[in-house]
């Protein structure tokens, strides 16, 4: 997405009115200069494999292949582009997925709803460097978006994962793996085969005798010996001088090596 450039944003919505009255809708926004429709998620993929798009604002249920499908495939292009979910009143707002949704609109849509979702996604790209993706999490029937620089560190539970932050810990649907390769340039490491953490929050590393760990946002968290090593170099390359990663070893604070 270029900034500054007018958004080629791709329709997609089984029903034809409500596919019509959003694809006017985008025509009356002015950062909007080219709005594509397409009646199926199938028909969304065909569109894209011949244009590039800078959004997608696709219904949730359709026949076929759903919106949540239609999202999942295009995780695996190379440059995803930005998703915004459209769900109707009665139905609950697809959650716990890993699915990194800019928006969700209600139908029936408004204008200053979309315009809303519209400048979320501008804002997506214009700090497309930082990759601060959010993804949707499922708070008691309710979609709230969290963000990877909120996440102190990720703990794998079956085919979940937990995503640690300030404000609580919810659930979601990817495993570990997963995040562990999409996160990775973003500064998280793995420990463990439980746990992934960011750097940026890891405040000490502890080693007493054989064991080490880290305190990661007031958690003190085990790290393998496998992953001992890697993590040293790592924190020894990312530490920050105004937040300096402390080491501690048998109570006694040591020195990163420089």
């Amino acid at each position: 997405m270029t900034p500054g450039a007018a958004l080629t944003v791709l329709v997609v919505d089984d029903e034809p009115p409500a596919l019509a009255a959003l694809s006017l809708l985008l025509d009356q926004d002015p950062r909007v200069g080219t709005v594509l429709a397409a009646g199926s998620a199938a028909g969304a993929l065909g569109v894209l494999e011949r244009q590039e798009v800078d959004m997608v604002i696709s219904d949730i249920q359709m026949s076929g292949l759903t919106g949540v499908e239609l999202a999942q495939v295009l995780r695996r292009f190379r440059a995803p582009p930005p998703v915004v979910f459209v769900t109707e009143h009665n139905q609950q707002p697809v959650v716990g997925l890993g699915l990194e949704a800019v928006d969700y609109l209600l139908k029936p849509v408004r204008g200053s709803r979309l315009a809303e979702a519209i400048r979320r996604v501008i804002e997506t790209g214009t700090h497309r460097a930082t990759e601060d993706d959010a993804i949707a999490v499922d708070l008691g029937g309710v979609a709230r978006f969290v963000r990877r620089s909120e996440v102190r560190y990720v703990e794998a539970q079956g085919d979940y994962t937990r995503l640690h932050t300030p404000s609580g810990s919810p659930l979601v649907r990817v495993p570990l793996a997963k995040l562990e390769e999409d996160w990775g340039d973003a500064g998280f490491v793995r420990i463990h085969r439980s746990y992934l953490v960011a750097l940026a929050h890891v405040s000490e590393v502890r080693r007493d005798g054989g064991r080490v760990t880290v305190v990661v946002g007031g958690d003190e968290l085990v790290v393998s010996r496998r992953h001992t090593r890697e993590l040293r170099d790592l924190l020894v390359r990312h530490v920050r001088p105004r937040a300096p990663t402390t080491e501690i070893e048998n109570g006694s604070p040591v020195v990163p090596e420089p």
